[in-house]
């Protein structure tokens, strides 16, 4: 049983905590909890000043609307579609920049860094006019090799693979960051005492790279998940959910509830929805890639 003295002394050390609390309760708790506050009113342009309580009103409206499952499966598939090409495009590229026989490894990785290094919201820009019908450099590099010119934003197909493909290019970077980092981490020596006992590449690649990738894998790609799901910027700036709304995802819809069409309340009450179907997801992947486990 500590003393006054000392009671007092380790109070005093919990002060320096204060700031840094304080902090996280106005920049993280107070945003979401006023959130779900507005969820549960008719906040709007018309009832800016004189809202009121509506209940379940927002969430039954959003629930019975009928986009909502359209919109869910639409986050689905760019969240998805995104961490598959991401990962893979990462991995292939980590691997490629670990071999020490490679010679251009330095200037190719800085390279690489460009895509990442660059501000999103001007890259954004620059691959919208990339993909532009008319001018666009990716249609006319088609046309050298006799495919037609793509209307890239009026189908929703080929607006998915716009959208997939730049967010590759901005993503990329960091997976093979990533990637490459773990490799590194694996002892030469592993490899080396695999040489002597007759092992193929392939082999020393199953039995030594693939166990130490699998342990961040899980990490990784729920990190790239929850990222990616409320990754506003690319499909806002690009095609706005067009043609329609098929490209539209949650965090992009809501925000077109509360800004573009003035219901505050609905806004907020799809974002804690799709904040609720993503921390879900989360803790079942957790679950069971048992990366808890892996990390303890």
């Amino acid at each position: 049983m500590p003393n006054r003295k000392n009671l007092i002394q380790y109070m005093k050390n919990y002060l320096y905590l204060l700031p840094l609390v304080a902090l996280v309760l106005f920049l993280f708790l107070y945003p979401i909890s006023y959130a779900v506050y507005i969820s549960f009113t008719n906040f709007s342009v018309e009832h800016f000043f004189k809202y009121s309580f509506v209940g379940l009103y927002n969430y039954a409206v959003a629930l019975s609307s009928g986009v909502l499952t359209s919109i869910i499966e639409q986050t689905l598939i760019w969240t998805v579609g995104s961490i598959a090409a991401m990962v893979t495009m990462g991995l292939i590229l980590a691997i490629i920049l670990n071999q020490h026989g490679f010679r251009f490894r330095k200037p190719m990785f800085v390279l690489m860094l460009f895509p990442w290094a660059f501000p999103a919201f001007i890259s954004l820009l620059v691959w919208e006019g990339m993909w532009n019908y008319e001018y666009g450099i990716i249609n006319k590099l088609l046309g050298l090799i006799g495919i037609g010119a793509v209307n890239w934003f009026n189908s929703t197909p080929t607006a998915w693979i716009l959208l997939i493909v730049t967010n590759l290019w901005l993503s990329f970077p960091y997976y093979t960051a990533v990637f490459l980092s773990m490799l590194q981490s694996i002892p030469n020596e592993y490899f080396e005492a695999a040489r002597v006992d007759g092992a193929s590449t392939l082999q020393q690649f199953r039995s030594i790279t693939v166990p130490v990738l699998k342990q961040g894998l899980a990490f990784i790609i729920l990190s790239g998940f929850i990222f990616t799901w409320n990754n506003f910027y690319p499909i806002y700036l690009l095609t706005g959910g067009a043609p329609g709304i098929s490209t539209d995802i949650l965090t992009v819809y809501s925000y077109q509830q509360a800004f573009s069409y003035d219901f505050y309340g609905l806004g907020a009450a799809y974002s804690i929805i799709s904040t609720v179907i993503l921390a879900v997801m989360a803790i079942v992947m957790i679950k069971y890639t048992k990366m808890l486990e892996v990390i303890t």
